[in-house]
């Protein structure tokens, strides 16, 4: 990949410690935003109709689809506001400052009303063990905006580093896109086959939700800020479903990056891959060789699912059958 990442200020420093509120409360906030595409639109595979999108300025919905047009909701962590647009060109913008879930959720309510948009979304937070309805949420109203803005630098070079990886597959392969249930930033890669049925479990989240995302084999890799289990800091995430015999004892690279039993997934620190000569190359490795990891070990047909990595304004070679 041809190096980017010689600033080391796009790579910025992100100790989970110092914004964990912040953390948190925006991890809520994000899920009310989501709920909303979710309540507007169809159901698409893997849930991937309710994922947000990295933007120049912080994460979208993208257009959610009405039957009078469409609307869009933005996070900007540049101005730190909360856009809401519709097609027929009307905008509210909402300041994001320290304030309540429960404040937060009414002043988003009262935007869309006042929008014509009438959205009523499950008010649970999902995938948090300790949940409290968003209504009644007075509990988490942190909003530290240097992290915030921190974060958002830190999810624009990670998107960019995995929209390129993305490139050398052509097999199905999801978009690269943000889960506000699990608060991280992902991209999936699938064999084709379908997967036994997965056991579910996942705390607060529907099973039939759980195993329509597992349907098929996959490959899945992403980003998340820290807090939860037994990773409380930012770090980078591999694993495969269902996990092959001898995934786990796989050699991966970089140095640093290590499989953990409890999460079954293979881990590599943030500040590994920020502190690295090149913060690309870097994470490429670990993405590559845990990608190959899991591909190797439950026999893939990598000749058919892989191609060379993309090129500016090059065709990808095309051979005759």
């Amino acid at each position: 990949m041809a190096s980017r990442d010689g600033n080391r200020e796009c790579w910025p420093e992100l100790p989970y410690e110092l914004w964990r509120d912040t953390c948190s409360t925006l991890h809520l906030k994000s899920q009310i935003i989501g709920k909303i595409r979710l309540s507007n639109t169809p159901w698409l595979n893997h849930s991937w109709h309710v994922t947000l999108y990295v933007t120049g300025r912080g994460l979208t919905t993208s257009l959610i689809p009405r039957r009078d047009g469409a609307f869009q909701i933005d996070f900007d962590f540049v101005d730190h506001l909360l856009r809401l647009e519709t097609s027929n060109a009307r905008r509210l913008d909402i300041p994001l400052r320290e304030q309540s879930v429960a404040e937060f959720f009414a002043t988003v309510s009262a935007a869309l009303a006042n929008l014509g948009i009438g959205t009523k979304v499950n008010e649970w937070p999902n995938e948090i063990p300790d949940r409290i309805r968003f209504s009644e949420d007075r509990a988490h109203s942190a909003y530290d905006p240097e992290y915030v803005n921190r974060f958002w630098k830190a999810l624009v070079q990670i998107d960019r580093v995995f929209e390129f990886f993305r490139t050398g597959y052509i097999g199905k392969c999801s978009p690269v896109h943000f889960f506000w249930g699990s608060f991280d930033l992902a991209v999936t890669r699938f064999s084709g086959r379908p997967a036994p049925l997965h056991p579910g479990g996942v705390p607060n989240l529907p099973d039939e939700v759980t195993r329509e995302a597992y349907s098929h084999e996959v490959s899945s890799a992403g980003f998340w800020p820290g807090g939860g289990g037994p990773v409380e800091y930012p770090a980078f995430y591999s694993y495969t479903y269902p996990e092959p015999a001898g995934f786990r004892g796989a050699i991966v690279r970089p140095e640093g990056a290590f499989y953990s039993e409890q999460l079954r997934e293979f881990i590599l620190p943030y500040e590994v891959v920020r502190t690295a000569g090149s913060p690309d190359n870097t994470l490429l490795e670990f993405l590559q060789s845990t990608y190959e990891a899991a591909a190797n070990a439950a026999n893939w047909d990598r000749a058919a699912l892989e191609c060379p990595r993309g090129e500016v304004r090059i065709p990808r070679i095309v051979s005759p059958a």
